[in-house]
């Protein structure tokens, strides 16, 4: 007896799905190598002061991107587009790298993430004065649940483990990361996702070693390998991420970057013996909450856009 051939809808409905996996299976590894990456530029802060390290790290991660590109031919995508927006997404991603690695050298990296997952709370919030978009009562009201959350984190009512300064480093990181994210909207309307990746890490590696220079330290030879490393975990990490957004929409890949705070738990245990207070894991259960919400009212909303004559839940 022979199967009856399936309904063009339903081939396409079963590609979407597969691609929709595929790219939630993209983002869980971009997570996880970037947690390797932020793990290995803890170790290096111990000896380099950070816009060092982030030149380090960009340009590594830029090198390692070199090949990729030639086999792919793809030189002639690698034209930027509106060059005023790549430099301020630059400087930018300066102010986010240089507040990460100060943060993590002086936390740990369970407390980094936990302060760093706010930022899906503050995309929201700036897109209002920056974009002018519209933001409904339930997600002003899932930012400041999340931002209490913060606060849950950091407690400066009582006995803090906390650092302020960097606590504020990694508040700049959140605000910078936010803001460059806003930016990536505009710029991929003109620009390839190769393109914005190149530019980004040149001139981000660029800026950070102005920075650096009058605190640079030579390169130990043993240290050569932890830079192979973030190097490599970088390149692939920025691959990732990217393809995972290219097959799958934000509100559906968005939460399982929240996946990097299971691996900051693991590597603070593993390789530091730092275990998660009580405090930091209710904080960053709120704020992964506040922001899966933001998420969720986002597909939503995408859906009644894809369907107007749907009335809302």
């Amino acid at each position: 007896m022979s199967k009856q051939p399936l309904p063009i809808g339903n081939l396409a409905g079963q590609e979407r799905t597969h691609e929709r996996l595929r790219g939630i299976a993209y983002m869980v590894a971009a997570v996880f190598v970037f947690s390797i990456m932020d793990s290995l530029m803890k170790h290096l802060s111990m000896r380099y002061g950070p816009m060092q390290i982030s030149c380090l790290r960009c340009l590594s991660s830029w090198l390692f991107l070199l090949p990729t590109i030639t086999w792919q031919r793809a030189w002639g995508a690698l034209r930027p587009r509106n060059p005023p927006l790549h430099l301020f997404r630059a400087v930018l991603g300066i102010g986010m790298l240089g507040g990460f690695v100060f943060a993590v050298h002086r936390l740990s990296l369970a407390q980094t993430y936990s302060l760093f997952l706010a930022a899906p709370l503050l995309m929201t919030a700036l897109s209002v004065p920056i974009q002018g978009e519209k933001v409904s009562g339930k997600r002003w009201l899932a930012i400041w649940v999340g931002l209490m959350g913060v606060l849950v984190i950091l407690q400066p009512w009582g006995k803090s483990s906390f650092s302020l300064i960097a606590a504020s480093a990694a508040a700049l990181a959140t605000v910078c990361y936010s803001l460059s994210a806003l930016t990536v909207r505009t710029l991929g309307r003109v620009n390839s996702s190769i393109s914005m990746v190149f530019w980004y890490l040149l001139m981000v590696g660029i800026g950070c070693s102005v920075f650096a220079i009058g605190d640079w330290r030579p390169v130990l030879t043993s240290d050569w390998g932890w830079l192979i490393g973030i190097g490599v975990t970088g390149a692939l990490g920025q691959m990732w991420l990217t393809d995972a957004f290219r097959r799958a929409p934000p509100s559906v890949v968005g939460p399982f970057e929240y996946t990097s705070i299971l691996w900051a738990f693991a590597i603070d245990w593993i390789f530091w013996s730092a275990s998660p207070s009580l405090s930091l894991i209710a904080g960053a259960c709120i704020v992964i909450v506040s922001g899966i919400v933001i998420i969720i009212d986002e597909r939503r909303l995408a859906g009644l856009a894809m369907n107007p004559a749907c009335p809302p839940p």
